[in-house]
């Protein structure tokens, strides 16, 4: 296993603890895995920690009295703070295991905004938001009568925050931003905005998805009230994500979801809630899945998480260059002194109405290159930028330049085969207008088809 230390970064011993980046695909290509914004890979110690618990000692937490039990949630809460530790919590009770990033957001929208918002009061959003830090607070302010309001953007894809004077208010209740967008890619000024946001009495939700799993969080020395994030994006399993919360926010809170484990006493007509976290962790929590989160945890405080960042933030310069260097292709969002290791382009000259972004996903992977396209679920942001569609390279530690390279071939090839397709259909079409010549009677290429 990789430890750290003064050397430098050994990207190569680090992906030996992969053992799914030494696969090849199906068609024999070797594997460029560059879509960790949608989901890690995971290195071994985790894969292990996973078979151990169901091998070994596999039983329900928090129930029963026997040695398997014992065992499981000792290891259970040993994982909780765990995450206490990575994220600077002040007590283990603040940290609440849920299914990922979007049950946590939909526990505060539900427990918190539903139970304190007003007719009138304002949540702040912005465009860059991915649907699961936006459509809860679209839920929460049809149900109690608040209204949202954005902050714009600026036209390089970071927050304007020229106009907070004004946005911000005595009506402002909650201010709901990612750390991290997860498609421009840039890291939010969270400090300032939750000193903002406490001037004017609100509080201030981050979704950390992106960002926890790239760099250094602690959540008291930014000063907020609720994080989210998830443990598949943080080289955990998948089923597995955090809400913390400042604890007297969530002992106000209501629970989202109720049953066994987080009732104190039932009654006929009314039952009363546990305190947190068992609160917010009713029914069989993925138990297996958050002690394997420790686990990640600690394999990257191992690798040390200023190393992996320093790292990732050299192989993302490298790769805004190299990709920026191809004719026509425009890589969006700020500049990469102000983002994360994302890379999102779009190809010009290839026409989403002439190419469907599956084509365009499949062309990659037949190359070896594993791109996430479409529109990230961030909808309104690509309304904002004109677009229906984007190409998403998102890049880890375990990645290397050698597939960043790989990743420039096939954009290059992709413009080849596409483009060059493109344009003749569009020159068709132009001189059928025209009149000078009718439709070529030639049928175009099926979809997924070079």
């Amino acid at each position: 296993m990789t430890t750290s230390g003064e050397l430098p970064f050994d990207v190569e011993s680090v992906r030996r603890d992969f053992p799914i980046l030494a696969r090849r695909l199906s068609n024999g290509a070797p594997l460029a895995y560059l879509d960790t914004a949608a989901s890690s890979q995971k290195p071994r110690v985790v894969i292990d920690k996973v078979v151990e618990c169901y091998e070994q000692y596999n039983a329900n937490v928090h129930r029963g009295f026997h040695e398997f039990t014992d065992r499981m949630t000792t290891e259970l809460e040993n994982a909780r703070a765990t995450v206490q530790r990575f994220i600077g919590a002040k007590e283990v009770d603040e940290i609440v295991f849920t299914s990922g990033t979007t049950m946590s957001l939909n526990t505060v929208a539900h427990g918190w905004a539903r139970k304190f918002l007003k007719p009138g009061d304002e949540v702040l959003v912005n465009p860059m938001e991915h649907h699961a830090n936006l459509v809860p607070w679209q839920l929460a302010a049809k149900a109690t009568g608040a209204v949202l309001k954005y902050i714009p953007l600026t036209d390089d894809g970071r927050l304007d925050l020229s106009h907070l004077d004004q946005l911000l208010t005595a009506r402002t209740k909650m201010v709901a931003v990612t750390a991290m967008s997860n498609v421009l890619g840039t890291i939010n000024p969270i400090s300032e905005l939750a000193q903002r946001a406490h001037d004017v009495g609100a509080l201030i939700c981050v979704d950390g998805a992106q960002s926890v799993p790239h760099g250094s969080t602690n959540v008291r020395a930014l000063n907020i009230d609720f994080l989210a994030f998830s443990g598949h994006k943080l080289y955990g399993p998948t089923g597995i994500g955090v809400l913390w919360a400042r604890k007297e926010l969530l002992e106000s809170m209501d629970p989202l979801l109720t049953g066994g484990n987080m009732v104190n006493e039932v009654f006929e007509q009314t039952s009363t809630w546990k305190p947190a976290p068992a609160k917010f962790e009713a029914g069989t929590i993925p138990f297996v899945e958050a002690v394997a989160l420790g686990t990640a945890i600690d394999y990257v405080g191992m690798l040390g998480v200023d190393r992996i960042s320093a790292y990732e933030h050299e192989l993302s310069a490298y790769a805004h260059k190299k990709i920026g260097e191809i004719p026509s292709v425009r890589v969006l969002g700020p500049k990469v002194e102000y983002k994360g290791a994302i890379l999102s382009f779009v190809v010009d000259e290839i026409n989403p109405d002439d190419v469907h972004s599956h084509d365009l996903s499949a062309f990659y992977e037949r190359k070896g290159v594993a791109v996430r396209v479409g529109h990230h679920c961030t909808m309104p942001l690509h309304r904002l930028l004109g677009l229906t569609s984007s190409t998403r390279a998102s890049l880890a530690f375990y990645n290397t330049k050698g597939e960043v390279d790989c990743l420039a071939e096939a954009i290059m090839d992709s413009k080849n085969v596409f483009g060059a397709e493109a344009k003749r259909r569009r020159s068709d079409a132009r001189k059928a207008r025209a009149g000078k010549t009718e439709q070529p009677d030639v049928a175009p290429p099926t979809r997924g088809t070079s």
